[in-house]
């Protein structure tokens, strides 16, 4: 999913997932990656004020903005500060794109904004869902909702009229990669309505890396020696190791006829057509 711009109302996130990438920008900065992340939150409180002032700027020129890249915008202190609504009033206002990465089923708490935004601009949800077995779930996502309380709000979500789909992000080798497991990420994300399904392998950056294997090391022993080999001196797999099961979740979309089946589409209306003045 890539994007040139993006928005993170807060830094550090209480869902602690065991693979975070953003351990590794954590890291870099000095600040703690480890266990510690995660038990602090930082608020960015003026945020939907700087944004609104650099949507305003006269060289913006209206790209879309992802919001969730770095944090997840519907972790719990959201309940509280209200930061991601007070962005997506701006973006809407200034009917600017926007997309969306949570695991939080509290974003069906800003439906009505969203419904704005999406007739206004394009808006695209994703709900990360890299696993419905509920053993795995717990020990790689700690802090976050059941993967089946998200499918819920999908469906409220796609129910309202928004673009919404599902990203099984980031596939662990050895662990949700089986057949069986995907399958049924899959078919869940057909019935809750997604609009599409796509999925992402692990990567493990420093920073990332230590505490993942730290992990791995307790809760599957026996994949170490795997892991240790695959990621020794890379961040990112071979395309040998990921395109095997970015074919396979791409057979299963087909398989299931994942597609955008919304009955009721929020779209932003058509530019009016320039006309010619013939002479």
């Amino acid at each position: 999913m890539p994007f040139r711009w993006s928005l993170n109302p807060y830094m550090g996130c209480a869902h602690r997932c065991t693979y975070c990438y953003v351990r590794g920008y954590e890291r870099r900065a000095d600040r703690p990656s480890g266990e510690e992340y995660g038990q602090s939150v930082r608020v960015k409180t003026n945020v939907a004020d700087v944004l609104r002032q650099e949507l305003a700027r006269r060289s913006w020129r209206g790209e879309g903005v992802a919001i969730g890249a770095a944090t997840d915008p519907y972790q719990p202190v959201e309940g509280y500060y209200r930061l991601t609504r007070k962005c997506l009033e701006v973006l809407a206002a200034a009917r600017n794109p926007f997309s969306i990465i949570t695991r939080g089923p509290m974003i069906i708490r800003d439906i009505d904004v969203l419904q704005e935004a999406s007739r206004r601009a394009e808006v695209h949800i994703t709900f990360s869902v890299p696993t419905l077995d509920p053993t795995i779930w717990r020990k790689t996502e700690p802090g976050t909702a059941p993967p089946r309380q998200r499918l819920r709000a999908l469906r409220a979500v796609v129910d309202a009229g928004i673009d919404a789909g599902v990203g099984i992000a980031p596939v662990l080798p050895g662990i949700t990669d089986k057949p069986e497991l995907l399958t049924d990420v899959v078919r869940a994300a057909r019935e809750a309505g997604a609009t599409g399904v796509w999925c992402n392998v692990l990567f493990l950056a420093p920073g990332t890396r230590e505490h993942f294997l730290e992990h791995l090391a307790r809760d599957w022993p026996e994949l170490l020696p795997r892991y240790e080999r695959l990621y020794r001196a890379t961040t990112y797999l071979a395309k040998s190791e990921t395109e095997p099961i970015k074919r396979q979740v791409a057979s299963l979309r087909e398989r299931y006829e994942v597609a955008d089946r919304r009955q009721v589409k929020l779209e932003p209306a058509p530019q009016p057509e320039q006309l010619s003045l013939a002479v």
